[in-house]
């Protein structure tokens, strides 16, 4: 596998495109849309929120059926506590692209991020649509992800290139988020697409694995949203042998998979809100994965062990009382032990390592600045 340039249109299949309607006051991009030439087998994973965007109502319906042929995404505006109308105008964006495409409105999916609680200026999206349209292209990927940043800093895309079966497999995306990350995605949106031939069966499987140790393995301030979508689309024009079961081929398309989600997500957390430093946690010797990445998540979410990275403080104390804080009674001052790399870093490692068994996790998060409390306390 090899890193090569580019981002979800490397894939072979896929085009895109991004402009600005006018959504976002400040005249930056915030129209995307992914289109693929045929119908493409496609997963996704969407937030855990009890309370969901009009547009993940659609796109969880829309996925059902295993394939797709389109996204798309409006960013500066979230869609969602819009009742009625917003769900409309989610159900109308999909049936507008689709016509002016000539697929299926069930065939596109829609996405949403941004401010809560605002009414969806959807004429502009009606205004913008075929100009969106007819600018797509292999080059497209690029602009696509520009078009889905809120407060994100920095653009996020990958691609990938590995070999099955002596053909050359590409996988490519983009993500976005900066600000409530946590748990399980928060507000964040990844796009990913393969040219890898594999059943949808597989596909699900790759992905919900993926995202546990990425998408869900990262956290900025420990604050769930109700927009979260991760899509993965995969055309076959690879030509490689279908995958259908979790043989050598399928490990090797997953291990590639898995590290441009990891990437993605690190993006995500590099690029935290008034972040400073970049805190890798790890916890060893627990009983089982899920523990090793609750006691992780804890960590990584105390808002004092935050603060003292952003202090250059390695104040193991306070990771200690978030370990405790679970309650878990067979741990210990006696059969924990906690170790740091240097705080004066703008990397800081932190170690957690347990004698409960062999199962270890590692999730990945930033410090609590000045700069996160003005950045949040001026959203609107």
């Amino acid at each position: 596998m090899k890193i090569i340039k580019g981002g979800l249109t490397a894939a072979k299949g896929f085009k895109a495109n991004g402009l600005s309607c006018g959504i976002k006051r400040s005249g930056k991009p915030d129209l995307g849309v992914i289109v693929s030439d045929l119908p493409v087998v496609t997963a996704g994973v969407f937030t855990q929120n009890s309370i969901k965007a009009a547009p993940l109502v659609v796109s969880m319906k829309h996925i059902q059926k295993g394939t797709s042929r389109v996204v798309l995404v409006n960013s500066g505006n979230a869609n969602c506590y819009t009742g009625k109308t917003g769900l409309r105008h989610a159900q109308d964006s999909a049936r507008l692209v689709a016509g002016l495409l000539g697929v299926h409105e069930s065939d596109v999916l829609v996405s949403s991020t941004g401010i809560i609680g605002k009414p969806l200026a959807y004429q502009k999206i009606v205004d913008a649509a075929p100009l969106l349209i007819k600018g797509i292209s292999q080059n497209g990927g690029t602009k696509f992800a520009r078009s889905i940043m809120t407060t994100d800093l920095r653009l996020k895309e990958i691609a990938v290139e590995l070999v099955l079966g002596g053909k050359r497999v590409t996988i490519g995306g983009c993500a976005k988020g900066s600000g409530m990350i946590e748990p399980n995605m928060a507000t964040m949106l990844g796009f990913i697409t393969t040219d890898a031939a594999i059943s949808l069966k597989m596909l699900k499987t790759a992905l919900l694995l993926a995202t546990q140790r990425s998408f869900n393995s990262i956290t900025v301030d420990g604050c769930m949203s109700t927009n979260d979508m991760v899509t993965l689309q995969a055309s076959g024009l690879a030509g490689n042998k279908k995958i259908i079961s979790q043989d050598e081929d399928f490990k090797k398309f997953y291990k590639a998979l898995e590290f441009v989600c990891v990437d993605l997500a690190k993006k995500i957390v590099y690029d935290g809100e008034g972040a400073t430093k970049f805190v890798t946690v790890v916890v060893k010797g627990a009983k089982t994965e899920d523990q090793a990445r609750k006691i992780a998540k804890t960590i990584a979410n105390s808002a004092l062990v935050k603060t003292a990275a952003f202090g250059s403080n390695p104040n193991w104390g306070r990771v200690g009382a978030a370990v405790g804080s679970l309650g878990l009674k067979e741990i210990d001052e006696h059969n924990m032990k906690i170790s740091f790399s240097p705080f004066d870093k703008k990397d800081i490692t932190m170690t957690v390592t347990l004698c409960l068994g062999k199962a270890s996790a590692v999730v990945y998060t930033c410090d609590l600045s000045y700069e996160y409390v003005r950045i949040n306390g001026e959203y609107n």
